[in-house]
């Protein structure tokens, strides 16, 4: 993870990253934050476990919330604008997902992981699904997150 980490952080020098975590619960924060000099490229981030975060801190819609779940692209997009605009960033990372035990009451299964990317010029998502176990989930979305930073930032 770290050598990914540096890839990442040489590759938005000149450049600030923010992140919007909330299965993952801040681990692409510890694992950037573990890189001397990382303060360079990493400005922070919001660790949106719940709804009530996601909604009032990072500006997801509501209705989105409601409908969808916290678990869907649109809320990992939304997760990313709003991230990126709070913070004051060039770029934002999101990650919501299952890591389980359990799926939620929209019927999505434990391992499914949605990332969320915002910068200037674009806002887009990815959807994973990594059947394991919660901290192999958690791992998983913490490296296909820097990893999607980094395709974006190549």
């Amino acid at each position: 993870m770290t050598s990914l980490c540096c890839k990442v952080l040489e590759a938005l020098r000149g450049k600030t990253l923010v992140t919007a975590e909330s299965c993952t619960g801040g681990g692409i924060g510890a694992a950037l934050t573990a890189v001397p000099g990382s303060s360079a490229v990493y400005k922070g981030g919001i660790i949106s476990y719940t709804n009530w975060v996601k909604h009032n801190l990072l500006g997801v819609d509501q209705k989105l919330l409601d409908t969808l779940g916290a678990v869907s692209a649109p809320v990992a997009e939304a997760m990313a604008e709003g991230a990126r605009k709070v913070l004051r960033a060039d770029i934002a990372v999101s990650v919501t997902g299952l890591a389980g035990p359990g799926g939620d009451e929209f019927g999505n299964p434990v391992g499914l992981v949605f990332i969320g990317y915002s910068d200037c010029r674009k806002t887009l998502s990815r959807r994973f699904l990594f059947p394991s176990d919660r901290e192999a989930v958690r791992q998983n979305a913490c490296r296909e997150a820097l990893k999607l930073v980094l395709e974006n930032n190549a």
